[in-house]
């Protein structure tokens, strides 16, 4: 009798995810992300989550301006840019009641303020070349002050549970960045810069995907769901390659589109993964 290897199961789960990944739709993935469970933050698993969840928004609402300056799924990339302006708006106001203390509050001040400007270049004309670079460098820093908030959250924590709820948080911020660059490459926007921090996301990514793997607190339900995340990777890196290969002029609009969809696919796994890490008991 021919026993299947566990290296070999692992590959036909991949495989099959990484196909599956092809026929997902953006919906499915809208559905997921801008209806979180709770309308409160519930406690701090769940405050780093959603902190987490504003770095995320920030690179998701840039790629889905660029991908309208594209003229590239435009009915799925101007829901994606309408939800994620409503649920950044709804969780800040959360994050900021919940803050506590002092210096939480106050990272949520400065996010506040940073956010007014960051929305009037989303929102405030028709996404076009002209306009790319002023809203990469608005995205830029509500992404940082994102990040401050979701670390101070963290360690306002002090778990480990804590630390990898931020981890498999960022995972989702990177599937978005990176999705971010290739498009701003593709118009061009800093096509070089781009390259080099899609170089910079994607080695980020892969080896904190080792951590949640290999982690102690890594149960068999987040193993499975990593597993899948890892298919969605692969569909999703090889639309990235392609970039790398053909160069910027060598891609279509049909490219575009599969990076913009492979992403939100990849995002749709690393938040589920990242929803099972903040269960789990502190």
């Amino acid at each position: 009798m021919t026993m299947t290897s566990p290296a070999l199961q692992r590959r036909t789960l991949l495989l099959k995810a990484g196909a599956a990944a092809g026929a997902a739709t953006v919906a499915g993935t809208l559905a997921l992300v801008s209806r979180p469970a709770n309308a409160q933050v519930a406690n701090l698993n769940d405050a780093i989550n959603k902190a987490g969840r504003q770095r995320m928004l920030s690179q998701r609402m840039g790629k889905a301006w660029l991908a309208l300056a594209h003229k590239v799924q435009e009915p799925a990339a101007r829901q994606v840019l309408e939800q994620s302006v409503a649920l950044f708006e709804r969780q800040l106001a959360e994050l900021k009641s919940y803050a506590p203390n002092p210096t939480i509050r106050d990272t949520y001040g400065q996010l506040d303020a940073a956010w007014v400007s960051h929305k009037a270049t989303l929102l405030g004309g028709t996404p076009a070349l002209a306009g790319a670079t002023a809203m990469l460098q608005a995205d830029a820093k509500v992404l940082a002050l994102a990040h401050q908030g979701t670390v101070q959250y963290e360690s306002a924590s002090g778990k480990p549970v804590g630390h990898l709820v931020n981890v498999a948080g960022r995972q989702r911020m990177l599937s978005q960045r990176m999705a971010k660059f290739y498009l701003a490459a593709q118009l061009p926007v800093d096509a070089a810069v781009a390259a080099a921090e899609i170089a910079k996301a994607r080695t980020e990514f892969i080896a904190a995907t080792e951590v949640l793997r290999k982690a102690p607190e890594a149960n068999d339900r987040i193993r499975q769901e990593l597993l899948l995340a890892d298919g969605q990777w692969v569909f999703f890196d090889a639309a990235l390659k392609r970039m790398q290969a053909g160069g910027v002029a060598g891609n279509t609009a049909r490219q575009v589109s599969e990076v913009f969809v492979a992403s939100e696919n990849l995002l749709s796994s690393m938040d589920r993964v990242t929803g099972l890490y903040a269960a789990l008991a502190g």
